[in-house]
């Protein structure tokens, strides 16, 4: 391969890391690792919206810089680039497969919405239990309200490009949801019918990567991944509370906690078994 091939090589390698949710200082050792198979010497400098790369041999030096949102969250386009990182490394994907490879995953198509929504319920459905919800009924009401959240959330993008459109709206039906519960009494003073959903909103590969970058000094990218993840928080509070006050539900301001048994913390979601329902008349 020429210099040219084997730069746009480690680019296209770089991107799918960097705009899928990948943490920076893998992204930058997966890079610099690939660089050296190919007989470059790599570097990357990652600021939100941007990616520079800059590659060089013995006898020349390549920069570019390119245009790289890391605002979306695909793990899956991630661990393939990543496998296929080592397959290149090991020898057991040649350049010219490996750059096929690449550019099929990126544009990989997401998890299937049917599968997205039932990772979002069952998500939710065992926060709920963390949180000590005590009765069947308010689990099935929040796995409908986080299942049809996740589909919402795929109907938006369809329509719209906006980042805080999506959560906001799943944010919105959990609260006219979870309001309908409280008026027919299906709710405790907890709100779990209405917070649960919200929940596996919150943007935890952000806030993650925001730390990990703040820590390694990387100041600019990091406050920018902070301030998306915390503009996504504000999206999902303010759809939630316009959801209640609809049907003038409201969020306890200091509700009593209830203590969950450690076990029942620590022990992955499948393993739990729902609470027998309760023959009393409040869930």
């Amino acid at each position: 391969m020429s210099l040219q091939e084997r730069f746009d090589l480690i680019l296209s390698f770089a991107k799918v890391l960097f705009a899928n949710g990948q943490a920076t200082d893998q992204t930058i050792s997966a890079t610099e690792r690939l660089g050296r198979v190919l007989g470059l010497r790599a570097t990357i400098v990652p600021r939100w919206g941007e990616l520079t790369v800059q590659t060089e041999d013995a006898n020349a030096r390549l920069s570019e810089q390119i245009a790289a949102d890391p605002s979306g969250v695909d793990m899956d386009r991630v661990a393939s680039t990543m496998r296929a990182v080592e397959d290149v490394w090991s020898g057991r994907l040649s350049l010219d497969a490996a750059s096929k490879a690449i550019t099929i995953i990126a544009k990989a198509a997401p998890a299937p919405t049917w599968l997205f929504a039932l990772a979002a319920a069952a998500g939710a459905v065992a926060l709920s239990v963390i949180f000590g919800i005590e009765h069947f009924r308010p689990m099935v009401l929040i796995f409908v309200s986080a299942g049809a959240g996740a589909f919402l959330r795929r109907a938006v993008a369809r329509i719209s490009a906006n980042y805080f459109v999506q959560p906001f709206c799943a944010a919105f039906l959990a609260g006219v949801i979870g309001a309908i519960a409280i008026r027919y009494d299906l709710s405790s003073s907890l709100r779990l019918v209405a917070v649960c959903p919200c929940m596996v909103l919150v943007p935890g590969p952000h806030f993650l990567n925001s730390a990990l970058d703040l820590v390694a000094g990387r100041v600019h990218l990091g406050a920018a991944r902070l301030i998306y993840a915390g503009l996504i928080v504000l999206a999902i509070t303010t759809g939630l509370l316009l959801g209640l006050a609809l049907l003038g539900a409201s969020l306890p301001v200091d509700p009593a906690g209830r203590s969950v048994p450690l076990w029942m913390d620590v022990m992955p979601p499948a393993s739990r078994q729902p609470p027998i329902p309760s023959s009393s008349p409040r869930h």
